[in-house]
């Protein structure tokens, strides 16, 4: 019988090695909820749902929902990069829109009370470009996954400031549902259609043939303008059932007048 060489032997040990790593690697790489269960359950707890608007009990949610808030953000920073680029684009937008809301909710719950989410930082330090959890294996901020993982990327999908929510008064609702691959673009569009049908934030004045509007569409112009050609263009079909209106508004034969914004803290133990 041939002596097997030293060479072979470390050859079987490399292949054991490998093997063994695969093995960890799938277990460690578990399919991930695209239901996003977790926070759904979360939302339909703590969300107070008002139509137009909705409210958060952070305070009831600080005592008692912290853990299962924190196994919810535990699932998305293990999702690794290789794994989120392998998921479809649904499934990474409302990934993304989930990991936003989930996180500023961590944030407003880990300085709670507080009268407003910019009170949180400091004048020098925005509450956006706070470092406070990891996602796709980087330790990073709010900022990130809005201007960098989403607007950054090739979503071209403007709906989405109807959906990315600040915590605060003025900003679009947190719905009282995770957002779902599944039903993504009907979920979004029901957000547009919900922040521009409050008059209370967007509205056309036809008497004096003036169009009302948040803030929101003159810090994010250039994104509605992208996908539709204009504000105006992208907003017509959401804010009134008028045709001679919607016309008017798309043809720009009116004043633009951008309302103030109320950065108050959407909690609904201060109504």
């Amino acid at each position: 019988m041939r002596k097997r060489s030293s060479s072979a032997s470390i050859t079987q040990y490399a292949r054991v090695v490998l093997l063994f790593m695969a093995v960890n690697y799938t277990v460690s790489a578990a399919p991930f909820d695209h239901t996003h269960s977790l926070w759904d359950e979360l939302l339909q707890t703590y969300v107070v749902d008002h139509g137009a608007y909705s409210e958060v009990q952070y305070q009831p949610l600080k005592q008692t929902g912290t853990h299962k808030l924190s196994g919810y953000l535990q699932s998305l920073s293990s999702v690794s990069k290789n794994q989120f680029d392998q998921w479809t684009q649904a499934q990474r937008l409302a990934f993304l829109i989930n990991a936003y809301n989930a996180f500023t909710v961590k944030l407003i719950i880990d300085h709670y009370p507080v009268d407003s989410i910019k009170d949180i930082g400091g004048f020098f330090r925005s509450p956006w470009k706070i470092t406070f959890f990891t996602l796709l294996g980087e330790e990073t901020h709010l900022d990130y996954i809005e201007h960098e993982l989403i607007r950054g990327r090739d979503y071209a999908e403007p709906r989405i400031h109807f959906a990315l929510v600040c915590a605060s008064v003025g900003c679009p609702k947190l719905q009282a549902h995770a957002y779902t691959p599944d039903r993504l673009g009907t979920m979004l569009d029901a957000a547009a259609k919900t922040f521009l049908g409050d008059t209370s934030r967007n509205r056309y004045d036809s008497g004096g043939n003036i169009l009302y509007l948040s803030p929101l569409f003159k810090w994010y112009g250039e994104d509605f303008a992208a996908k539709a050609g204009s504000v105006e263009k992208f907003v017509a079909p959401y804010i009134t059932d008028d045709p001679l209106a919607r016309q008017r508004i798309r043809s720009k034969h009116m004043d633009v007048e951008y309302l103030n914004y109320d950065w108050s803290l959407n909690d609904a133990n201060s109504s």
